[in-house]
């Protein structure tokens, strides 16, 4: 049987939803989010950074910066930087930026957003409060879960933009939420499942960061396929030992939300984390790393809070303790490295 071919035109007879939807952030993922809505909605609001990539957008129909090769037909997007502006319009909004940059952009919303849907497709710790999107907004703005969603791969933006057959999962507390959360994603390249973990997914995402890290590292040392399969064995017990100990729910992490975004993650040459440790196994300093590239690595910023939680609850997680020696203590990597070889197995 010929396989179904992914890279295809929309069918013109299907009817676009007019469900009011907006994307916060203008990176490479959430460029990928703008993608993937444009197949299903009649209009998505997009607030960018700047006037600068705004304007870009709107002169050359693609972003200047990040999947320059996706072309958006203009009449699709309302584009704005004011994030007022995008949620008193929207019924859905995706969140999409940096961890590190979330707060300070949230910071700026005092338009009523109450029964809006906040769907977060960050993969971080908010630094300003050391906690997962899911707490922040719970905790600085008072939106419930039942008012939020979490967006959890494996997905990467480049193959996204490439229209490769994508999945991703969708965690909501409500069906209804979750319905039409996958009615407005699912696409020819992207078919959509539906979670009740909201804090699984979340702290999967951001522990598939470290261990990618890590996985790079090792590939930078020289350490091959049969040793990189053995750590990230090892890394998918780490993450259920800690997502156990945050939150205990009926969850397998061998479903793709958990154990195959690590996977692509921690194999994939798109991974900016494992791309970050790639170099710091090839010598680059920690610092020089960080500075050589040009999107943002979660996966070092959530170390330190991982780390941390995890001696708090006492958990015994040699990967964890391994990649925060190296990010966070200067500790030699191909010496740390040696040292985690004999707590494998």
């Amino acid at each position: 049987m010929a396989k179904k071919k992914t890279n295809t035109e929309p069918n013109p007879k299907k009817s676009k939803k007019d469900i009011p939807v907006g994307v916060v952030g203008s990176g490479s993922f959430a460029t990928a989010i703008v993608k993937m809505l444009v197949e299903n909605c009649k209009t998505v609001h997009w607030c960018v950074r700047n006037e600068y990539v705004k304007g870009a957008i709107e002169q050359r129909g693609h972003n200047p910066t990040y999947l320059t090769a996706v072309n958006f037909n203009l009449k699709n997007l309302k584009l704005t930087t004011d994030i007022n502006e995008l949620v008193s319009a929207c019924e859905v909004i995706v969140l999409a930026t940096p961890s590190i940059y979330l707060s300070d952009t949230m910071d700026k919303m005092t338009c009523d957003y109450k029964d809006k849907m906040f769907v977060s497709a960050i993969k971080g710790i908010i630094p300003k409060v050391n906690d997962v999107v899911a707490h922040y907004l719970k905790e600085e703005f008072k939106i419930g879960f039942r008012n939020q969603a979490v967006i959890a791969g494996p997905c990467h933006a480049e193959e996204v933009a490439m229209e490769r057959l994508s999945y991703l999962t969708v965690a909501t507390v409500e069906e209804e939420s979750s319905r039409k959360l996958v009615d407005i994603f699912n696409s020819d390249f992207i078919k959509m499942h539906s979670s009740k973990d909201i804090l699984g997914n979340e702290y999967s995402a951001i522990l598939k960061n470290i261990f990618a890290i890590g996985a790079g590292i090792a590939s930078g040392l020289g350490y091959g396929d049969n040793f990189t399969a053995v750590f990230v064995s090892n890394a998918s017990r780490e993450m259920e030992t800690f997502l156990e100990s945050i939150y205990e729910a009926p969850r397998d992490v061998n479903e793709s939300a958990y154990l195959g975004d690590l996977l692509v993650t921690a194999y994939s040459l798109f991974s900016r984390n494992r791309n970050l440790g790639n170099l710091i196994g090839k010598g680059y300093t920690v610092k020089s790393a960080i500075q050589s590239m040009n999107m943002v690595a979660e996966g070092y910023y959530a170390a330190d809070s991982i780390y941390k939680t995890s001696k708090e609850k006492g958990l015994q997680l040699p990967i964890i303790d391994t990649i925060y020696s190296i990010l966070y203590e200067g500790k030699n990597a191909e010496k740390q490295f040696k040292k985690l070889t004999t707590k494998l197995d």
